[in-house]
């Protein structure tokens, strides 16, 4: 017999889902592939410093980390990092190839060998932050390790070049940058992917330049390979200013396949290695593919058989396997709603990561000659009694102009408490960074932190996010800190209209871009009660001298906001910094010391200018921490921080959290 549910205010219900144990599930697995039968990824350890472990799973299912601690397997490529390491079989078992964090230098290990080690392939630099490396792929016949080389010429955040490079496998570049061979010039700013295809002819990658980013227009770059490995002229084969190439892959049997916009959705194409013509191998108003903002993201995977793994769908992706020939896409089946890449094949064989909204991300491993799936790794576990899980429900409201405007919403959930009678929830706009990005319809402990207290949650897809074709996505050209701040304010109202939230109990919180519209929605509007503004961009215009950001993103304010030697006033007009003044509701600022994307300087020249105006708020900031929190006893006092904000303000006490006190 189940317990008569107790009545408390909402905000005040005690919950077995903890900030401790919220924390130490942060995060997800990231980057599977195949090592022979064997399957490896990378996984978070918050209670480890945040490092990410490298993970294998033998072929008999045993599951083991080979890397212990200090090794951290991440690349700090584009800030934003991505793919950081390969792997195949040698002579002597897996031969694995990876970035490791505090150095980035390329080391190769042996975990067959007897007391092996990781030995380093490439040099450390003295110059800037030295060198970085992304995207590996292992060319055993040629002796060498193809990946992305970021190299920094000075000691400014723009002072860098980056090359297409072959490591050579045998250590030789480990004291000498000057054995590392330079596939690529250096006539783009940004390069990735490089792909050679199977008769060893002929490679291709992805190349782009300031303004664009890799969502606005990229270039499928072609050369001839010799048989000394060099490259011969390059040449645009596909992609242009206006259409985004993302990924790109070379079939078995030689075929260049390469997801593209040109539709106005990225489909998947065949195209003509000598013409650049293309051919869509299956037109949907879907995406196949999404915003590169790691290198080594893959939406697709080509099989032996000759058919595709495939990433597709509108908001939410699923895993689908495409038969070039005949256009058919048969889905995967499985209790999975959410798929996301990178993709890898082997044979028959092909591996994700998925999710749903009752299961946090694992690893999924799918057979394509039994269609079966199972989880080979990161098994989602029932870390807290599934009642206190939410239960979210995918809307779409109404925004100005009566636009489209996508959100997950995530009411209360408790079985052991109930309100008292007529009392609405609060509720807390969750809002995602990029800002062309999406937030996935998935478990998310963090989010049952409030859920489980009597906290609402609604997670908006606002205008310019992914997901729902290019036409969304450009609703934000020029007008961010409009859009996004309009659609998150006409969910947040929507929903107290409809007596789903109280009114009078909204808050925001984001981090990075969303710490941004969090800001703006508060310096611009009266919706909210409150807000938590996690590592922000406050000040439009010390990104756009370039000296407060990092180089992936110095322009991308030109397609966000506008050129800045055309519109300066704009950028200036648009920056909560400059509506400091407007600020009457209490708020909490938290930040990393070593975030390079989005520095502290912001934080603190923000602040001075409400010093002084008896506005209730708290700074926290974190030593060690970069552009997005992942040590376990910083998720741990921002959950906690962020809580006790909510009852201070929401007038109720919450159980077992330790009080943030706030200054004016």
């Amino acid at each position: 017999m189940n317990p008569t549910p107790r009545t408390a205010p909402y905000g005040a219900w005690e919950s077995p889902v903890d900030a401790r144990t919220a924390a130490a599930h942060d995060g997800r697995p990231d980057f599977p592939g195949f090592v022979g039968d064997e399957v490896w990824w990378t996984e978070p350890r918050p209670a480890e410093g945040g490092r990410r472990a490298l993970v294998r799973r033998l072929a008999d299912g045993t599951v083991e980390s080979p890397l212990p601690a200090p090794w951290n397997v991440r690349t700090r490529v584009i800030e934003y990092g991505g793919r950081a390491w390969a792997g195949t079989t040698g002579p002597s078992g897996p031969l694995i190839v990876f970035a490791h964090f505090a150095d980035q230098r390329l080391y190769a290990y042996e975990p067959g060998v007897p007391d092996a080690v990781p030995r380093p392939l490439t040099p450390l630099s003295p110059v800037g932050d030295g060198l970085r490396w992304a995207d590996p792929q292992l060319h055993l016949d040629r002796g060498e390790v193809w990946c992305v080389l970021e190299e920094f010429t000075g000691d400014g955040p723009l002072d860098l070049r980056r090359v297409l490079t072959a490591v050579p496998l045998d250590g030789s570049a480990a004291e000498s940058r000057d054995a590392v061979r330079e596939l690529s010039d250096d006539t783009h700013r940004f390069v990735t992917a490089p792909r050679l295809s199977p008769d060893g002819r002929q490679a291709v990658w992805i190349a782009w330049d300031h303004p664009r980013m890799p969502w606005d227009g990229t270039e499928l770059k072609l050369a001839q390979v010799a048989a000394d490995g060099t490259f011969g002229a390059a040449r645009t084969i596909l992609g242009g200013p206006a259409e985004s190439v993302a990924q790109a892959e070379w079939a078995v049997d030689g075929t260049l396949l390469a997801a593209t916009d040109r539709t106005g959705w990225w489909n998947l194409h065949r195209v003509d290695p000598a013409t650049g013509a293309v051919v869509n191998l299956c037109p949907r108003d879907e995406e196949f593919a999404g915003p590169a903002w790691q290198m080594g993201a893959r939406w697709f995977a080509p099989l032996d058989s000759g058919a595709v793994a495939v990433l597709h769908g509108r908001g939410a992706q699923r895993l689908g396997i495409l038969e070039p020939a005949t256009g058919e896409l048969a889905d995967v089946q499985g209790p999975w709603s959410e798929w996301a890449g990178p993709l890898a094949s082997s044979g028959t064989r092909v591996i994700g990561v998925a999710a749903s909204a009752r299961t946090s991300v694992e690893v999924v491993e799918l057979d394509t000659s039994t269609g079966r799936s199972r989880v080979v790794g990161a098994a989602h576990e029932d870390v807290v009694d599934p009642a206190f899980v939410p239960e979210p429900v995918e809307r779409v409201f109404t925004g100005p102009g009566g636009r489209e405007v996508h959100a997950q919403v995530y009411p209360p959930r408790n079985p052991g408490f109930t309100a008292p009678e007529g009392e609405l929830p609060p509720y807390v706009v969750w809002v995602h960074g990029g800002p062309t990005s999406r937030t996935p319809l998935v478990l998310d402990l963090e989010i049952a932190y409030f859920t489980s207290r009597g906290i609402g949650v609604v997670e908006v897809n606002h205008g310019g996010s992914t997901g729902y074709g290019r036409a969304y996505r450009e609703r934000l050209r020029e007008q961010w800190g409009l859009v996004d701040v309009e659609d998150c304010a006409a969910v947040a109202e929507a929903l107290a209209a409809e007596g789903t939230a109280d009114r009078g109990r909204l808050a925001i919180r984001g981090g990075s871009a969303g710490g941004w519209t969090s800001a703006a929605s508060l310096t611009t509007t009266d919706v909210y009660a409150c807000g938590v503004i996690l590592y922000p961009l406050l000040d439009l215009t010390g990104w756009a001298a370039g000296g407060e950001t990092h180089d992936f993103e110095s322009q991308y304010l030109d397609s966000l906001v506008g050129p800045w030697a055309e519109v300066p006033d704009r950028y200036r007009e648009r920056s909560p910094i400059t509506h400091a003044e407007r600020l009457t509701v209490p708020f909490l600022l938290m930040q990393g010391t070593d975030d390079v994307i989005c520095r502290p300087v912001q934080c603190e020249r923000f602040l001075k200018r409400i010093a002084g105006r008896g506005i209730p708020h708290a700074y926290l900031l974190f030593a060690g921490e970069g552009h997005g929190f992942r040590r376990e006893d910083t998720l741990v006092t921002s959950l906690e921080a962020e809580l006790s904000l909510y009852g201070q303000v929401f007038g109720f006490t919450p159980p077992d959290v330790p009080p943030l006190e706030l200054g004016k």
